[in-house]
């Protein structure tokens, strides 16, 4: 986005200035988290996987037994993208109970070159299996627990002490020179790029607990804002600084997205 443009939002259809998109304090979204909600990657003011977002964004909608217009969404993109310079940023999209809708656009957040992991055990509601939902509370404190005690980000383990995934993206593994991530069947999100780099990579789903990782000869996380980062250290253990299948993953990733972006 230009510096001199002013920013700006689609509420309900209308692109109005970011300080004039306003909801009522009585939004469902806003007192009970109920709404769902997606974020892509834009690159160059075009969204990567977008599709497939709004196909996730549709499922969710069903799963909450929230109604929702899909191609409204759609409409509310094209309306933003259409008024902004948007560049290199991320694309948020919402839709509340009380029947809101949200488009607007984020910069890019500073990331580091690579995370220093530290465990949370984290003890999901089960009924929102399968919802990206606005009730992120618990995803955000596991962030925020693990920071207080000096890492970049959290890795969720279940109570059984399961590795899971990171409050915000998924979580891969190298050891005996496989590369792994933890199955669905954990009740994790089933992730867009986690379903890229399983199809570029050739990832495996396979069960880890924290001392499964204590062998990992590389570990790298996977969003769409962060595509692939690489994981330096997990709690105490550093990592090898040798990292060739984070990086191969990573240049695989980045060349999917721009020859799915040039023949759009």
């Amino acid at each position: 986005m230009s510096a001199s443009e002013v920013p700006s939002a689609c509420l309900d259809g209308a692109v109005v200035p970011l300080a004039d998109a306003r909801i009522p304090v009585t939004d469902a979204g806003l007192l009970r988290g109920d709404g769902v909600f997606e974020v892509m990657r834009l690159y160059d003011g075009r969204p990567f996987a977008r599709e497939q977002h709004l196909a996730r964004m549709a499922r969710s909608a069903e799963n909450l037994r929230l109604e929702l217009d899909i191609a409204a969404i759609g409409r509310d993109i094209d309306s933003l993208l259409a008024s902004s310079r948007a560049g290199d940023a991320l694309l948020r999209v919402l839709a509340t109970r009380s029947g809101h809708r949200i488009a607007l656009i984020e910069e890019l957040p500073e990331l580091p070159e690579a995370l220093a992991l530290g465990y949370v055990t984290y003890a999901p509601v089960r009924l929102l299996d399968g919802v990206k939902s606005l009730s992120y509370a618990a995803n955000m404190l596991a962030t925020r627990l693990a920071r207080e005690r000096g890492f970049d980000e959290a890795l969720l383990l279940s109570p059984e002490e399961m590795v899971l995934e990171l409050p915000t993206a998924s979580f891969f593994w190298v050891g005996g020179g496989a590369l792994r991530t933890p199955p669905l069947s954990e009740h994790l999100l089933d992730s867009i790029t986690r379903r890229l780099v399983i199809e570029l990579a050739g990832a495996r789903e396979a069960p880890a607990t924290p001392g499964d990782l204590e062998t990992a000869e590389e570990a790298f996380v996977a969003s769409s804002v962060r595509e692939v980062m690489a994981v330096r250290r997990i709690e105490g253990r550093e990592l090898p600084a040798a990292r060739p299948v984070t990086e191969a993953t990573a240049r695989a990733v980045r060349a999917h997205i721009e020859a799915e972006l040039a023949g759009s």
